[in-house]
């Protein structure tokens, strides 16, 4: 592949492009909006909900591009001249009856969500303020599973992120893909749905070369997306089982690494 062919950068959102207050710096903007004017394809990938993330395309000056929400389960094309901005072009569902169920046995104090694509969330009890967006419903617990989801959000303050893994190890959580987050918090998708089979999509759709893809991310919903990548780089202040899935390492999201990567590439 010639050095100037088009290349798919997918990147996190937060930890990676913004801090965890939810600040983008001007530094980042310029460095994706500089990556952009050079022909490359920036994919923002994340574990918000679309409704969640194109906020943060609108900052970033972007259009027109593929998005990957929701961990992978929400695959969509950020069109302007349609009704919502965006073009759903895949959405993964499963029931999430079995794993509610089981997990309400085990985490009776638990919040539970699931996600309604593009409106919201349903919840057996409201989350705190800002944790997630769009419009929420509180519901009967039984009415979480009226229907197919894209994902079963759980919010537990009591557990710590290795009582999160032991938990879906002792359910063997086998017919979903789990992703336990920086905090007691577990975001559940259907099976063998992740950032990477999202983004392995659009670089399908985009005629990528596999060898022409860049990922940054610093979560361990990121694993699968560094080891997809042809260039897999993990944010300085990741986890090491982050880190060891990364080809290499960039300065914490404090030191706005996410820039350094994407200079490396003009």
């Amino acid at each position: 592949m010639a050095h100037d062919s088009p290349k798919l950068i997918a990147l996190d959102i937060d930890g990676t492009l913004v801090t965890y207050d939810d600040v983008l710096s001007a530094e980042a903007r310029d460095a994706v909006a500089a990556v952009r004017a050079a022909g490359h394809h920036v994919v923002l990938a994340s574990g918000r909900s679309l409704i969640a993330m194109t906020p943060v395309a609108r900052e970033l000056g972007i259009e027109e591009s593929w998005i990957v929400a929701s961990n992978g389960a929400v695959t969509a094309r950020l069109d302007p001249a349609a009704e919502m901005g965006y073009v759903l072009e895949r959405v993964e569902t499963f029931d999430p009856e079995p794993v509610l169920r089981m997990l309400k046995e085990e985490l009776p104090q638990a919040r539970y969500a699931v996600e309604d694509v593009g409106v919201g969330f349903r919840m057996n009890e409201l989350f705190p303020e800002g944790e997630l967006n769009g419009e929420h419903q509180v519901v009967d617990f039984e009415d979480l599973w009226a229907g197919q989801v894209t994902r079963v959000v759980v919010r537990s303050p009591g557990e710590t992120s290795a009582e999160f893994h032991e938990i879906a190890a002792r359910l063997g959580f086998d017919d979903v893909t789990y992703a336990v987050g920086w905090s007691a918090w577990m975001d559940i998708a259907p099976q063998g749905v992740t950032k990477a089979s999202g983004l392995e999509m659009v670089r399908a759709a985009l005629g990528v070369d596999p060898a022409d893809t860049v990922a940054v991310g610093d979560g361990s919903n990121d694993i699968d997306m560094l080891r997809w990548a042809g260039r897999g780089v993990a944010m300085g202040h990741a986890l090491d089982a982050v880190r060891a899935a990364a080809d290499e390492v960039t300065g914490s999201i404090e030191d706005d690494g996410v820039v350094a990567v994407l200079r490396s590439l003009l």
